[in-house]
């Protein structure tokens, strides 16, 4: 009579915190929820959800809900939690944006805290005049990995206004698991181990970075290794006691000042007290019964996001199949209608008008929609941006929370590149983006993920740069029904498009969905990424058509969380290491 309670106490200790919840709450509510005919299938929660990209941030995001806190309290910490145990992207020294719906005013809000150009900046800060007297782009490592491409970060600021305005818990609280870990260290994964090894050349430049990410004697950190950082214990520590003012106007700030100054870096003082966030009105489109909320610019992802979604649903995808060789072509031409787009009409709109009622028009759309052929692919050399005029009346991580309350937060942020700039401001533990490589340095000149800019995303003192981070929440009847993100540059804006897509038109469950094989285009260049796992007959008729076909490495790593019949659905994506989803029970 013992026996299944000592199984389960064995199981509870032996499984991961996730997995053991659900093994536990599915084995009593199988007939109703899980469904035998698909081939993964989503973690379950009835009390609250966390999915991130790391084990350890999503475990602490499902405590802070067990004590009470919402959705907003669980997101803070879960963010400061990845800026030590997900360094490549995790962080305070970078910017993001933030889809967050308050239950209490059955609201969605769109959460601008993308990093400013430095008041020194410039448009022609990263050319160089070369011994004929010609202009010339400035070297990579300057551009790139210098103290001079960081911009002002914003995730400080961000999680600040978040948890004043809505969080019930304090800095204290919220920062206290994330002090833990930097102070006494965690355990190095296989895959930090090796993004670490991967990126050994980049963290070594830099003294206060390698002193850090590099043991003494030169070597890499090992699996099972401890990694501790007491740096950045500190900097936590004064966030704790101080908010965003210790960050902004306290000790923080003038060590990140000091050692710019020290470094030929631009953020000064009154870059840093100048920082705000600004709180936009999310994008907003429907598909069928479900309604888009995402975000408006200065990221270009819900503009683009909603623009697809509104020329693919001119066509009848649920027939012709999740994974055909139809559905995969027109939702190609898609892309390179909309990326096309992006190249000339996105900016920060603080400085520069943009047409998004046009671009998210269902008209615009369906004149769009029309010129795709069924049949054969469209040149890229053959699209170019729309004509706007007769419609008139523009390494990242991401996490998904959401609360037995209906509280849910849509977060994606970033350095950049893995690692941002490499650069770490001396005594504070604090990676620093190098978000100034998403400005356009010309318009004929490609960004750093090869993406094409206009002159209304030059360097500007003051000016956010276009982003493709792409937080959504989609509702139905008002109400939180889908929550997605991921990080991937480029692919961002596509990953997310095609999730919505898995979900809604295709009727897939949140495991499927996610781990269904990707496909990329954005125009310029023009070729169609394929990821591992498409038919080789169907690439076959692709390239028929005139596609021009390059397989691809992974895109993307969703992070996901669906509200439907009273139950939370959750499902990290496989596509990274060592992200999890926990629901609560």
């Amino acid at each position: 009579m013992l026996i299944k309670p000592v199984i389960a106490t064995a199981l509870s200790l032996l499984l991961p915190f996730s997995a053991s919840i659900t093994y536990a709450q599915a084995s009593k509510h199988q007939p109703a929820i899980v469904d035998y005919t698909t081939r993964n299938h989503p973690v379950i929660g009835r009390e609250g959800m966390v999915s991130s990209q790391n084990f350890i941030a999503t475990e602490i995001g499902a405590e802070i809900l067990k004590q009470g806190g919402n959705a907003i309290d669980s997101a803070v910490a879960v963010g400061l939690a990845l800026a030590v145990t997900l360094p490549r992207a995790g962080n305070i020294g970078g910017g993001g944006f933030m889809l967050v719906y308050i239950a209490d005013e059955n609201r969605t809000i769109a959460l601008d805290f993308r990093e400013t150009a430095p008041l020194l900046a410039d448009k022609d800060m990263f050319f160089e005049i070369d011994q004929n007297g010609k202009k010339v782009k400035a070297s990579r490592e300057d551009y790139h990995f210098s103290y001079r491409s960081s911009a002002v970060p914003g995730t400080v600021a961000g999680f600040d206004w978040l948890l004043k305005n809505y969080g019930t818990m304090s800095w204290k609280q919220v920062a206290a698991p994330a002090i833990k870990l930097a102070k006494d260290g965690f355990i190095v994964s296989d895959d930090l181990a090796s993004i670490l090894r991967t990126k050994h050349k980049t963290l070594a430049k830099h003294p206060s970075t390698r002193k850090i990410f590099i043991k003494p004697d030169g070597s890499g950190y090992q699996a099972g290794d401890t990694l501790v950082q007491k740096d950045l214990a500190w900097s936590l520590e004064q966030l704790a006691k101080g908010g965003a003012d210790a960050f902004y106007q306290g000790a923080i700030a003038k060590r990140i000042a000091a050692d710019m100054q020290k470094n030929n870096g631009l953020i000064s003082l009154a870059d840093l007290a100048k920082y705000r966030v600004a709180v936009r009105k999310p994008i907003s489109g429907t598909y069928g019964d479900a309604t888009i909320n995402a975000m408006p610019a200065p990221s270009s992802g819900g503009t683009h996001v909603v623009q697809m979604l509104n020329i693919l649903e001119n066509f009848d995808l649920e027939k012709m199949g999740q994974n055909s060789a139809a559905a995969y072509h027109l939702i190609t031409e898609a892309m390179k209608l909309a990326y096309a787009d992006r190249s000339k009409y996105l900016g920060d709109p603080d400085f520069v008008d943009i047409p998004t009622d046009i671009l998210t028009s269902k008209a615009y759309a369906k004149d769009l929609a029309k010129s795709i052929s069924l049949t054969n692919a469209t040149a890229a050399s053959e699209i170019a941006p729309g004509n706007l005029a007769p419609y008139e009346s523009d390494e990242t991580t991401h996490y998904s929370v959401m609360d037995k309350d209906g509280n849910a937060v849509a977060n994606t942020y970033t350095l950049m590149f893995s690692f941002g700039s490499g650069v770490v401001i001396e005594g504070t533990g604090i990676i620093m983006n190098n978000n100034l490589g998403n400005f356009t340095l010309s318009p004929d000149i490609p960004d750093a993920f090869g993406l094409m800019g206009s002159a209304d995303n030059l360097i500007r003192p003051g000016r956010r740069p276009v982003s493709s981070m792409t937080p959504t929440i989609v509702t139905k009847n008002g109400k939180p029904f889908l929550l997605t993100g991921s990080p991937g540059g480029s692919k961002i804006i596509s990953t997310v498009m095609q999730q919505i897509l898995n979900v809604l038109a295709f009727d897939m469950n949140l495991a499927d969905a996610t781990d269904a094989p990707r496909i990329h285009h954005q125009w310029s260049p023009d070729a169609l990424n394929l990821e591992p796992g498409i038919s080789p007959d169907t690439i076959k008729i692709l390239e028929a058509m005139g596609h021009n076909t390059k397989t691809s490495k992974t895109m993307g790593s969703l992070q996901s969380i669906m509200y439907k019949d009273g139950l939370f659905f959750g499902y990290s994506d496989t596509r990274r290491p060592g992200a999890k989803t926990i629901g609560l029970n």
